[in-house]
């Protein structure tokens, strides 16, 4: 077992009723898929049994992670009842089934690719890790998980295999971000290839202009998240090299300024994308600094200013607007619990 990063219970207790009241709630929704005929039309539930709720497929997925973190690691937490028996409903042999026909129906090859499909390996990596601690649940709902994860593992891999180039999206498109998730979701196998297309897509970057950042609608920054991804397929010294030509102004804290930003109105579903950045920002730059050498100098500049984001980002989870409460829950936890960080995973 890895080292864990604490978890805070009283950030637990408010985010975990949140995700699970938006789980079961099908509406808003946004369908985000090709319809072939009107038989295309049926409402979520019946589209995606599983993954209906939280406004979206993606967030319904990430949602899912969530929950079962937080049940995982604190079992006896008001909460874990609850969300043991929802995670139960949704991983029902039929509905796991449903998702996978609605995956594999014609036109559909690039639903929820990348970022959906890249926070469905990382669901079933959790509840791996879980099976192997001993939970009978968790090891049978990977199980059930089996078919329909190859196949998002699978156009994942022809997706990396067809880019000529990154795309560096604020937003769900974003490849950076989405190879590091699958990158952490698959560690030990099958990933020798995936290093070799982020090396070649990513390897000769320099001068990132991290001083044109954010974009309005940006949760995902797109410098960071390339550094946070290279970290993951270079070792500590030669990731520190790359580094230095990928964010120079590190060398000089006087002229590396990246402060929180301001969500101007969390009931937009796209501007509360802002409230999500701060939370990410914070665990890529949490990354980045773990990447270094312990006597970097810029690892603190690094930690100082995910430590401000962190403080800006977990303020905003638990507002009363649902643009925000379906999805930032997830990033959250991510952070709070140190998931992308090396050592710390489990």
């Amino acid at each position: 077992m890895t080292d864990r990063v604490p978890i805070d219970a009283a950030l637990a207790a408010r985010v975990a009723p949140r995700l699970l009241s938006s789980l079961a709630r099908e509406y808003p929704n946004k369908i985000a898929h090709v319809l072939s005929s009107d038989a295309d039309v049926k409402p979520p539930r019946e589209l995606t049994p599983a993954f209906y709720g939280c406004f979206d497929w993606h967030s319904a997925v990430h949602g899912h992670w969530a929950l079962a973190r937080l049940v995982r690691r604190l079992p006896e937490a008001d909460f874990a009842a609850a969300g043991l028996a929802a995670l139960a409903r949704s991983f029902e042999p039929e509905r796991i089934a449903g998702e996978l026909r609605h995956l594999e129906a014609p036109g559909r090859e690039g639903f929820e690719r990348p970022y959906g499909l890249s926070w469905l390996l990382q669901l079933r990596a959790e509840l791996t890790e879980w099976g192997r601690e001993g939970a009978e649940g968790p090891a049978r709902w990977t199980q059930q998980m089996g078919p329909l994860c190859a196949l998002a593992a699978g156009r994942l891999e022809s997706w990396l295999d067809s880019l000529v180039y990154p795309v560096r999206s604020g937003e769900h498109a974003q490849s950076a971000f989405a190879i590091g998730l699958w990158l952490d979701s698959v560690p030990d196998a099958g990933t020798e290839r995936v290093r070799e297309r982020v090396l070649a897509l990513y390897g000769s970057d320099h001068d990132g202009p991290l001083h044109l950042e954010p974009s309005g609608y940006d949760f995902l920054s797109p410098c960071l998240a390339e550094a946070d991804l290279m970290r993951r397929v270079l070792g500590t010294g030669p990731f520190a090299v790359w580094l230095d030509g990928w964010l120079p102004a590190l060398a000089d804290p006087a002229s590396f300024t990246l402060d929180p930003v301001r969500c101007p109105d969390p009931s937009d579903g796209k501007l509360s994308h802002l409230n999500g950045l701060n939370l990410s920002r914070a665990w890529m730059l949490q990354g980045i600094a773990a990447g270094l050498p312990g006597d970097d100098p810029r690892r603190q500049l690094l930690l100082d200013a995910a430590a401000r984001h962190a403080t800006a980002g977990l303020a905003a989870v638990g507002g009363e607007h649902y643009a925000g409460t379906h999805w930032l829950g997830s990033f959250a936890v991510y952070l709070a619990t140190g998931r992308g960080l090396p050592g710390t995973a489990e």
